[in-house]
């Protein structure tokens, strides 16, 4: 049995801590923070729960896996509540569009958006079985490490028979006409940090993997998820240290090419075999590693790679419920200048004057989250990383006045007088907080040049035995992706004995299929 240091407790930390404390490994857990999460932090304020960071759950069956790999059922901790609709979609005139899993249903709300022109029912049917077939390829590669250039090339004629050289958006746009539902069915790189314009085709696997497990809401929210994840892992053995900032992973002097454990911020020094690092990918490497022990991994590497955007975060209490609002859990709400604001945020980095947003109001589903007759919500704007130049101790506060201004004019009427709690997170939170490199709400943006043996390795080229879990590494961001990358992790160091069969693969991945 070996000695495990997994360094931070977002998901992919968590998992991977169950994973290997589960095979019998002596695994210790740190968190700078208080509290478990990462970004799935929870801010508790005046009676009002904010989950901080993710809220959309598929692919339940991972978690099922993860509580089985400790000989554990998921629902004796947490209960998963399935969502419908799994979106809300507005355009900038406020007209909505459900999104599900129902395909009946879809096709006569494509019809009755644009009765004039009956061709994109047609193209949803071809759109949606296409990406069955790039769910059963790319869902099957989620969980392989990629460590090798040959692992690429063997799985190339894949991606060039599913045209991954496309964007999402420019492959929805080969099925799909209307403009506003081509939004629609690309929109989902966004949520795991990726611009539809540049995501490759790949990602449209996330229709498919909805359409087949569903959108679901833990009770409690997402911390409840936390909570029970962390407390699965110390009945199995685990060990939790919180408000334990590390500062340094130590390398061995004489080998180079082994890490030995990690420095705190006090000056304890821990002593581990191998290392698990949740942190972002880039500040694992340039902020916890001195460049002189990084072969590969040099500050001009990490420095080229291109990163993902940032958030603007807004977590709001109401004293007045708003059930007659038309909104539902999930909302996402579509800028006119759809094109030109990815433009911006992506590659001109630039913060303008219109945005689009996503608006997360867990009271509709889960009343436990706010007193009695109120109302939880949170509003996220996507904004350029910190190679923006933004001063956000100066821009805040009027960026928070716009979006709340605008919510108030469309959505939530006298909202600002209804307030009664609120807490805001941008970009020098990711930074500050989070120690994401530049900002970056997800790390290392999903291109094509960016994943699988192109992104940030599992395991580093460096160090034989320091590992790498979570939105920075393969597969990348996303809870099946960072839950995915704790299986790798897992299987990569291995050893102990697993307290049932483990699996090498997607849990049940074939039946799935069938």
């Amino acid at each position: 049995m070996a000695h495990i240091i997994v360094v931070g407790s977002g998901f992919g930390g968590l998992a991977a801590a169950i994973r290997l404390a589960a095979r019998g490994h002596e695994v210790d857990l740190y968190e700078k923070r208080d509290k478990l999460g990462g970004r799935a932090y929870t801010y508790a304020i005046d009676g009002f729960t904010f989950d901080g960071g993710p809220t959309v759950i598929t692919a339940p069956f991972l978690f099922d896996d993860l509580f089985a790999a400790a000989g554990r059922k998921r629902e004796d901790y947490v209960e998963f509540i399935p969502l419908n609709p799994y979106y809300r979609i507005f355009n900038h005139e406020g007209r909505s569009f459900d999104y599900n899993g129902d395909e009946a249903f879809i096709l006569d709300q494509i019809r009755q958006w644009n009765p004039e022109n009956p061709a994109d029912v047609e193209g949803y049917r071809r759109f949606m079985a296409s990406t069955k077939d790039i769910f059963e390829t790319g869902f099957g590669l989620i969980d392989k490490p990629f460590l090798h250039f040959g692992d690429m090339i063997k799985v190339a004629p894949d991606l060039i028979r599913l045209q991954s050289y496309l964007s999402v958006y420019q492959y929805a746009s080969q099925y799909i006409q209307d403009e506003f539902l081509r939004r629609c069915f690309s929109f989902h790189p966004l949520l795991i940090g990726g611009n539809p314009m540049d995501a490759p085709s790949l990602y449209a696997l996330i229709h498919y993997l909805e359409r087949k497990w569903g959108i679901h809401y833990a009770r409690g929210g997402t911390g409840a998820l936390v909570e029970a994840m962390g407390r699965l892992f110390s009945e199995i053995g685990g060990r939790i240290h919180l408000n334990a900032e590390i500062e340094e992973i130590l390398v061995d002097e004489r080998r180079r090419d082994r890490v030995t454990g990690i420095r705190l911020g006090d000056g304890t020094v821990v002593k581990a075999d191998h290392v698990v690092s949740n942190a972002d990918v880039g500040f694992t490497y340039r902020n916890m590693i001195p460049e002189q022990y990084r072969r590969k991994n040099t500050n001009s590497r990490i420095d080229s790679l291109k990163y993902s955007m940032s958030l603007f975060v807004i977590y709001f209490g109401t004293k007045r419920r708003y059930r007659d609002a038309g909104l539902a859990h999930h909302n996402i709400i579509l800028s006119e200048r759809y094109r030109g604001l990815l433009n911006d945020m992506f590659r001109r980095k630039v913060v303008t004057d219109d945005f689009s947003l996503y608006l997360h109001m867990p009271t509709i589903t889960d009343e436990s989250l706010a007193p009695p007759g109120h109302e939880t919500f949170y509003v996220l704007s996507p904004v350029p990383h910190l190679g923006s130049g933004t001063d956000w101790r100066t821009f805040a506060k009027p960026y928070r006045d716009r979006i709340m201004g605008f919510l108030e004019d469309n959505y939530l009427p006298d909202l600002q007088a209804n307030i009664v709690a609120e807490h805001h997170i941008d970009p020098l939170h990711f930074q500050t907080t989070l120690n994401s490199h530049l900002g970056a709400a997800f790390s290392v943006q999903p291109i094509l040049l960016q994943s699988a043996w192109f992104r940030p390795h599992n395991r580093s080229e460096d160090f034989e035995n320091l590992y790498f879990v979570g939105a920075g590494t393969h597969p990348g961001a996303g809870l099946p992706g960072v839950l995915s990358s704790a299986i790798i992790a897992e299987n990569l160091i291995g050893g102990g004995s697993p307290r049932l069969a483990a699996s090498t693969a997607i849990p049940s991945f074939e039946a799935s299929l069938s």
